[in-house]
């Protein structure tokens, strides 16, 4: 950095002097109005240089300076995770502090134009704070700014002044710097203490990636400032990590509340997360993150979500372009990999799926959402040797080894293995409760009741159920059950965890479109009104083939349909499972779509498919466990057609 020209107190030259300085200055703001950044650079923040005796300003002012920059849709500032990456492939630990050489070399490193620095200095009993940018290969200063601060409880104001003033001189308009700049004080607190709280909870939740230990950091931010919005925002991202959704929720929703003190930015991410994961209304959610999206172009996040809702509603192409948007922008995030390798399953595009993956792995990025995805792809291309070296490389990895069995237990219920999936589920549930993730175990138990329940073990499926029950009563582990129930039989039940998931989730996409739906028809089916269960069907059309469903509304159609004895339409609904591969995956009712498709063929009296179709299930099912009832009133159907 260029050190400051010492005065000379020479009174003759005074005028001199004076000329020089206003010609250095026109030369500067010459410079600078020439050295200005386009929309396309890249700005690394530094860590402050906090030169008081006060702690409270350590990394709280980087912070406060990081929300002002974010408001700017000019401004592209290095988000964490690359700095981080970054300091890893230098040698360094994530979470480094950021010294101006450490940044400059992170600057460099990255491609980026700038590297901001900032300070704070004591002057008697006010501050003052000066921001720097600097042209990370030159050195040369693009724009500077600083201001004074009356006392401790002004120095946030200082720095807001200082940030608009420094985004301005940077090149963004006038317009959008007065647009984007609600006051530190509003977008997130005038606690500096809260501030410093969150600000170490930040740095420890995506510096270290350790949310556990970020919960106490953001749990204080929110004791200090009961109305800090964004420190409920991101206590709720931490236990949504931590795969606790209700204390997620609940704190998203209050953070949801307290959004009339957030900048737009942060509204963004509150907003759009409300609707995602706490009322689950993916139509709403989806206009928030395209809005968002359009506002600040530069964002990952957005389209990294965009992805996902998109496959949930069924939009499988627009799910692909938003998650090879989200590499473009972060390639060196290895989820956004992984959700781009899900996309070209979802489409069935098997070899850039494995492509996609080589090209994470050989990056570096390999990652247990990865290597899931790889095993339904050799899942889905007949490679068992694949799939076995998926589960050789999960054994032993917590957080990833229950989910791997899981898969087995999928994978061997397709082929009708009945007792190697049991021990499967068994183990996976097991594993999932040895790391006190309930939600997740309760999700393996409803995997077994419902395949339980399809394969025709009525009491076998109500065990299942009451063993998920009493691990979670999440919103999925609801779901399941009553589907497992209303399979079972047990109607009673049924529409009682029915009615309570109406109830309970008004406006939640999955649960009013597809879940409900899916539940209603079967159990219409089991008082035998196929009319109704048709009729109770409509609503999940928009939605029918979309992965928040896993296609069982249009699986529970094609049933409905064979009720009516409509051969014709029942087949349309079972092809539309067995046309979607990459969606269905290793769920066993793709195995049984080609029996439902079989008993259509017959209602049509076409006995060549119904032949080829019951081929096609008692193939899959060669090695099948002989004892399953679906697998005896196959055989007995096949017979009687031979």
């Amino acid at each position: 950095m260029a050190g400051r020209k010492p005065w000379k107190l020479l009174v003759p030259a005074a005028l001199v002097l004076v000329a020089v300085a206003i010609g250095g200055t026109l030369y500067f703001r010459s410079r600078q109005s020439m050295a200005r950044l386009t929309d396309k650079d890249t700005i690394v923040l530094s860590d402050f240089d906090n030169k008081t005796d006060d702690s409270v300003f350590d990394d709280t002012l980087k912070q406060g300076l990081s929300v002002q920059l974010e408001q700017s849709p000019f401004l592209d500032l290095l988000s964490d995770r690359k700095v981080n990456a970054t300091l890893k492939l230098m040698g360094r630990a994530a979470g480094d502090r950021l010294t101006p050489e450490v940044t400059q070399e992170v600057c460099q490193r990255t491609g980026s134009k700038a590297m901001l620095t900032g300070s704070i200095a004591g002057l008697g009993t006010q501050y003052v704070i000066g921001l720097k940018a600097v042209n990370c290969n030159t050195g040369d200063v693009l724009a500077e700014a600083q201001e004074q601060a009356a006392g401790k409880e002004a120095v946030l104001k200082a720095l807001d002044a200082a940030a608009g003033s420094l985004r301005s001189k940077l090149g963004e308009s006038l317009s959008s710097v007065q647009k984007y700049a609600t006051p530190l004080e509003e977008a997130t607190t005038p606690s500096l203490e809260a501030l410093k709280a969150y600000s170490e909870g930040r740095k420890t939740m995506v510096g270290k990636g350790d949310s556990a230990a970020a919960v106490p950091f953001f749990s204080r931010a929110i004791h200090l400032d009961p109305k800090f919005a964004m420190a409920y925002a991101a206590l709720g991202n931490a236990y949504s990590n931590l795969a606790e959704m209700g204390l997620a929720a609940n704190n998203i929703r209050q953070a949801y509340e307290l959004r009339g003190r957030v900048s737009d930015h942060e509204r963004f991410y509150i907003e759009s997360h409300y609707f995602h994961f706490v009322t689950g209304n993916l139509e709403k959610a989806r206009r928030v993150y395209e809005i968002w999206a359009q506002t600040y172009p530069k964002d990952v996040g957005p389209r990294t979500n965009l992805a996902v809702i998109y496959s949930f509603l069924g939009n499988y192409e627009k799910s692909l372009a938003m998650a090879t948007e989200a590499v473009r922008i972060s390639p060196e995030d290895s989820q956004n990999y992984a959700n781009l390798v899900d996309a070209y399953i979802f489409l069935n595009r098997l070899d850039q799926a494995r492509t996609t993956a080589a090209e994470a792995q050989s990056k570096k990025l390999d990652s247990p959402s990865l290597r899931l995805y790889l095993y339904v792809v050799a899942f889905l291309q007949n490679d068992a040797v694949g799939m076995q070296q998926q589960v050789a490389w999960s054994a032993g990895e917590p957080g990833l080894e229950d989910s791997m069995l899981s898969n087995e237990a999928e994978t061997a219920a397709y082929f009708g293995q009945l007792e190697k999936a049991r021990e499967f589920s068994r183990r996976a549930s097991a594993s999932a409760e040895g790391a006190e993730e309930m939600e997740t175990a309760a999700s393996y138990e409803v995997n077994a009741a419902l395949r339980e329940a399809l394969f025709g073990n009525a009491e076998e499926a109500r065990k299942r159920s009451e063993a998920a029950l009493a691990l979670s009563t999440d919103r999925d582990t609801q779901y399941g059950v009553a589907l497992a129930l209303a399979f079972a039989g047990d109607g009673s039940r049924a529409e009682a965890r029915a009615d309570h998931l109406a109830e309970q989730f008004p406006e939640d996409t999955a649960v009013q479109y597809c879940y409900l739906p899916t539940i209603r028809a079967f159990l219409a089916l089991g008082r035998s009104d196929s009319s109704k269960a048709i009729e109770a069907l409509r609503p999940a059309v928009p939605y029918e083939l979309g992965a928040a469903g896993g296609l069982y509304p249009a699986y529970a159609s094609g049933q409905a349909y064979l009720a009516a004895g409509e051969g014709t339409e029942a087949a349309v609904e079972f092809q539309k499972v067995r046309d979607q591969p990459g969606v269905v995956q290793n769920d066993p009712i793709g195995a049984l779509v080609h029996l439902g498709l079989a008993r259509a063929y017959i209602l049509q009296d076409d006995t060549a498919k119904a032949r080829a179709a019951y081929q096609d299930f008692l193939t899959l099912w060669k090695d099948a466990d002989p004892d399953i009832p679906i697998l005896k009133e196959a055989k007995a159907e096949y017979a009687k057609l031979k």
